[in-house]
């Protein structure tokens, strides 16, 4: 599994790690997906998660160019200036809100449950929404303190948006599958503000309630 590829190094994530779900998730949705929107579903899902992992790429590719390492123990304590922790931070928030999802990147979440088997459905949930958050907790964090500390209101003011917009949406539905995706995007940002809460009651919650 991708999660594998990702938490079983300590460097950071290469293409193998985050772009694990992009081969096969979209095809499970437009192969095996039972309903009409099943290729704009499957693109839709591409096409966000390719365009956030670029912004990761970039974004490691010139830590690479700073510090000639991508190992993680190393990056650990490696000190960026604040100018450049903000920007890596938020070509790192770029690719990890899209896997959470964040509002507004949370469009394709919806159209791929409702399209997906349902093993794709439970690949979704239980697996991809989880990558996101635990880069935060894994490298945005830890490595870009001072920016993290400077876009916690941010995050917080999209995560409370995305709960308040998503539980009222999700109460409107009638498919069973919107009521899950829509409902997962709630659960998620609910796991984002205990995460950005920085202390350790708060990030020990998130990590047990993803």
């Amino acid at each position: 599994m991708s999660a594998t590829g990702v938490a079983g190094k300590s460097t950071v994530p290469n293409a193998r790690g985050w772009t694990g779900p992009i081969p096969y998730s979209p095809i499970i949705i437009g192969v095996w997906g039972s309903r009409q929107r099943k290729i704009q579903a499957a693109y839709q899902f591409f096409l966000y998660t390719l365009l956030g992992y670029v912004f990761m790429l970039l974004a490691i590719l010139f830590i690479l160019s700073q510090t000639g390492s991508t190992d993680l123990q190393i990056l650990l304590t490696t000190e960026f200036s604040e100018r450049r922790q903000i920007l890596l931070w938020i070509a790192f928030f770029a690719s990890f809100s899209v896997k959470v999802p964040m509002i507004p990147f949370h469009i394709w979440l919806p159209e791929a449950h409702v399209e997906a088997p349902t093993t794709g459905s439970v690949i979704l949930a239980g697996i991809l929404l989880k990558l996101g958050t635990y880069g935060f907790l894994r490298l945005s964090i830890p490595m870009f303190p001072e920016a993290t500390l400077y876009f916690t209101p941010f995050v917080y003011v999209l995560s409370v948006i995305a709960i308040i917009y998503t539980s009222l949406t999700t109460i409107r539905q009638i498919d069973l599958k919107k009521i899950i995706a829509y409902s997962s995007v709630a659960h998620m940002n609910f796991v984002t503000i205990g995460m950005f809460s920085l202390n350790i009651q708060g990030i020990e919650g998130s990590i047990l309630l993803m």
